[in-house]
């Protein structure tokens, strides 16, 4: 827990002085991080193009109300076919923006893409593990978060901002130390972001003998099964605000 709490203290700080360097940028580097976010931006999206189409087809055909919950991620959140269904008694819905395979470095490029353009009262944010498989360090999933966080709240202030925490999978138990470590991370952070929440969904996904409970999961041993969905579902909803109470006219 100290190496998480030291780990955040650097990346807040290191976030911090870059904002305030921003007033005095120097050209030739603020030139160079453009040009690099510029081309990571157009790599994901041409990486990502069928899934990019997709939702943009799904959004010609019934752009979603402003003012609900959008869940994005990897694919858990993807493979969460009966999403609407599971909280349909949200008001103002839910908007699946899970595509599968994706990293927290992927969802942090596409911010303004798959949530900000949508205008929730809300974000859920589920990846991170396909992050550490690639071999980036519990760090780096942390600023990959936190560039997110960052994006949505520059333009979405009010945003209501919560974290699914990584799951431990039976496929991926070499990776539990990195992946506690991580969680551990993010949670640390969100006690320091205004308006946001950590949901672990991480404990109740084990055992008694601490390892991952292997009827909450498919045959690959990572993706959930029904009973996998359930539990989330269970643990996730009530934590799923509702949108502020709107005055009623007349009164002060």
């Amino acid at each position: 827990m100290k190496t998480a709490l030291a780990a955040v203290a650097l990346l807040t700080a290191a976030l911090a002085a870059q904002a305030q360097s921003s007033f005095f940028p120097q050209e030739s580097e603020t030139a160079a991080a453009e040009t690099a976010a510029a081309r990571d931006y157009l790599a994901a999206k041409d990486r990502w193009h069928n899934e990019l189409a997709a939702f943009a087809r799904a959004d010609q055909e019934r752009f979603p109300a402003p003012g609900g919950v959008v869940f994005v991620g990897s694919s858990t959140v993807r493979m969460w076919t009966r999403l609407s269904q599971d909280f349909s008694h949200v008001p103002g819905g839910v908007i699946n923006r899970g595509f599968g395979g994706s990293t927290l470095a992927d969802c942090a490029l596409f911010a303004r893409d798959l949530v900000v353009r949508y205008k929730p009262r809300q974000v859920m944010v589920y990846a991170g593990d396909n992050d550490l498989t690639e071999g980036r360090t519990p760090l780096q999933v942390l600023d990959s978060f936190a560039r997110l966080a960052n994006a949505v709240r520059a333009e979405l202030p009010d945003a209501r901002i919560s974290f699914i925490s990584v799951k431990p999978s039976p496929s991926r138990e070499q990776l539990l130390p990195q992946i506690r470590e991580t969680n551990h991370m993010v949670s640390a952070y969100l006690n320091l972001l205004p308006n946001s929440e950590f949901i672990d969904i991480y404990t109740p996904m084990l055992g008694a003998d601490g390892r991952p409970r292997p009827e909450l999961f498919r045959s690959d041993k990572l993706h959930l099964t029904d009973e996998g969905y359930h539990l989330w579902q269970s643990v996730i909803a009530p934590h799923l605000q509702a949108p502020p109470a709107t005055p009623t006219a007349g009164l002060p």
